[in-house]
């Protein structure tokens, strides 16, 4: 048995881990400024609840429209750059969504938001994943545990401003232009040079994660990243159970009150969140795979047993189970993408990031349809489904290291 003896990050390292957590937190806070106004908007347009669906639409539709672009960019600007490009124009749809005065231009300026938002959450995750290889050990949970941050100060920062009477465009512009200098600061400490790194940069995992080269059977490649993209959706899928389904199924199925209902989503959100904070450590003592399996485990046996039994304080419990048990799947996927062999780099990493966002877009609509079918309770089934696949599906990724 050999034990690799890990280096010491410098403080090049340490400054680049601090910017690329920096593009981390306003990603999560752009957006998240505007979704409290999303009321306010729709009143103001004077439009119901069909059009504003799908002019909501226009966010992931646009996720999916540009997308698989991102790896593109991201091989010709650099990972950092593109984010934080993707970080500025992400701000200014934002702004125009709030300003927008027809439907059209709303849907217009979320559908760039999203384009915007896709194309920076694959280059951040790219300049993450460079950074963590130069540290030789997993960081990228506390990433996305930044990223979760960010979110829940975009929120409060909306509320804020709501509550001090800021107009939308005041409020936005504020938010837009705070970030955007935030993103541009944080680019000078990021790691310079293309993101094509020699194989010596990534040595220091003690594997062998030259990427580009051809030293993996194209079936088997494509047979992975197929694994890969289920287990990222699957983890979307319990995120959005918590986002779409939560507070009404509390509400309307457990006859919860409105407070009360909220708190199985804040529930999922805050254990997603404290799973990502201690994620690195449980991934570097036990390896992606047995992290992934006993998160799979906890989601599956939590939620499943609050659906078996159902009651108000089980099923917050489920939903905290649930997004504890996901915590580490979509940097996991992103992970082994990224270093899968083969492939030209970012291209596993915005494969999975693509897909998993088509993932995103269909399962409200299939949850809402089971739901009419066999009842609310029936369809968040999806949540343990999504932990038996996890299980199922683990063994592609990485193993602890010895």
């Amino acid at each position: 048995m050999t034990v690799d003896v890990l280096p010491r990050p410098t403080r090049a390292d340490r400054r680049a881990r601090a910017a690329v957590a920096v593009l981390f937190l306003t990603n999560g806070a752009l957006f998240a400024n505007l979704l409290p106004r999303y009321p306010e908007i729709k009143a103001d347009l004077g439009i119901g609840n069909a059009a504003y669906g799908l002019a909501v639409a226009a966010f992931p539709a646009g996720a999916i429209a540009a997308g698989l672009a991102a790896g593109v960019l991201v091989r010709r600007l650099g990972s950092a750059r593109v984010a934080v490009a993707g970080t500025l124009l992400t701000g200014a749809g934002a702004l125009a969504a709030g300003l927008a005065d027809s439907v059209a231009a709303f849907a217009a300026a979320l559908f760039l938001a999203g384009a915007m938002d896709a194309i920076t959450d694959v280059a951040q995750n790219a300049h993450g994943l460079r950074v963590q290889r130069r540290y030789g050990r997993s960081i990228i949970n506390s990433l996305h545990a930044i990223w979760s941050v960010g979110a829940v100060t975009g929120g409060a920062m909306a509320a804020g401003a709501i509550a001090l009477g800021l107009t939308r465009g005041q409020h936005l512009l504020v938010s837009g232009v705070l970030f955007g200098i935030a993103a541009c600061a944080a680019l000078r400490h990021c790691l310079p040079g293309p993101d094509t790194e020699p194989a010596a940069e990534d040595d220091t995992t003690g594997h062998d994660t030259s990427r580009g080269r051809n030293t993996a059977a194209p079936r088997r490649v494509v047979h992975v990243l197929a694994a890969l993209v289920l287990i990222a959706t699957a983890g979307t899928l319990v995120e959005d159970a918590g986002n779409s389904w939560a507070a009404l199924y509390l509400s309307d199925s457990l006859h919860a009150s409105a407070t009360l209902a909220a708190s199985g989503f804040i529930a999922l959100v805050g254990a997603q969140f404290v799973g990502r904070l201690i994620g690195d450590r449980l991934v570097d003592r036990f390896g992606q795979r047995q992290v992934a399996r006993a998160g799979g485990l906890i989601a599956a046996a939590g939620m499943g047993l609050a659906l078996a039994v159902p009651s108000v304080p089980g099923t917050v419990l489920g939903f905290a189970a649930a997004g504890f048990g996901v915590a580490t799947l979509v940097p996991a996927a992103m992970h082994e993408a990224d270093e899968l062999p083969g492939l030209r780099p970012g291209s596993g990493l915005t494969i999975v990031s693509w897909l998993m966002r088509l993932g995103f877009l269909l399962s409200p609509p299939v949850v809402g349809l089971v739901a009419d079918a066999a009842g609310l309770r029936t369809g968040l089934l999806v949540v343990p489904l999504a932990g038996l696949l996890v299980l199922l599906l683990a063994g592609v990724l990485r193993p602890r290291r010895t």
